[in-house]
């Protein structure tokens, strides 16, 4: 399927190495799902992943992959819900408005601390278009690279696959499924700040993120970092 973009002054990609990256990623994906799900079904989802992205792209180039690293979750997350996929690991959906600063740094402390015990994922209600460099730079003097991430939405696949959902001021906006456990974190909001507002609030995250590891029997690792 030929895709198009926003225009772009500096994008001189032409649009059949988009089409020929979409391929190879779906190709990709369809090698780690055979048997379980659909071509069609795993193409539907790239295709939806890569449109979602394509309409505030800032680097081009690296659509694809993001579409594909945004699909291959929906997918997992699709399986879950389906009974297809369980293997133990407790996943935590961290959901804020913009998953540019709060819900990102959650996710990374998550993920290091849990060392592969746990899985963690994130959303936003209204996705930006990158990760907030104050947080960047914030979780980096703790030993954490966020910088590879993206903002990106949440979908009922993905809520209802997590077993917590924890949400950060998105308010009403923030999904509500039945039988799952809900925690709402009151947290100041870093964008527009500075490295030296977000550190608190990195350091609050960081205690919080320790406490509900605890809560699912989960010894933290350590942190090579250093504090800022």
């Amino acid at each position: 399927m030929e895709k198009s973009m926003t225009p772009n002054p500096s994008d001189d990609k032409p649009v059949i190495e988009l089409d020929h990256a979409l391929d190879v990623a779906a190709g990709r994906l369809a090698d780690e799902f055979h048997g379980v799900l659909a071509e069609e079904t795993i193409r539907s989802f790239l295709d939806a992943s890569f449109d979602h992205f394509s309409e505030d792209a800032r680097i081009p180039d690296y659509l694809p992959l993001v579409a594909e690293r945004f699909a291959r979750q929906r997918l997992k997350a699709l399986l879950r819900v389906e009974g297809q996929h369980d293997d133990g690991v407790p996943v935590v959906l961290f959901l804020c408005v913009h998953n540019a600063g709060r819900s990102q740094m959650a996710m990374g402390f998550f993920e290091h601390l849990a060392g592969g015990r746990a899985a963690a994922w994130s959303g936003g209600s209204e996705p930006g278009t990158e990760v907030n460099p104050a947080a960047v730079e914030a979780m980096a003097e703790r030993g954490i690279d966020i910088s590879r991430e993206f903002p990106k939405p949440w979908t009922d696949e993905i809520v209802r696959a997590a077993d917590v959902v924890i949400t950060m001021g998105c308010g009403d906006s923030c999904p509500v499924f039945p039988g799952k456990r809900y925690e709402d974190w009151t947290l100041e909001d870093p964008a527009g700040q500075g490295i030296a507002a977000v550190r608190p609030i990195r350091d609050e995250i960081e205690r919080r993120v320790r406490a509900l590891l605890d809560s699912l029997n989960i010894t933290a690792g350590p942190l090579s970092g250093s504090v800022g």
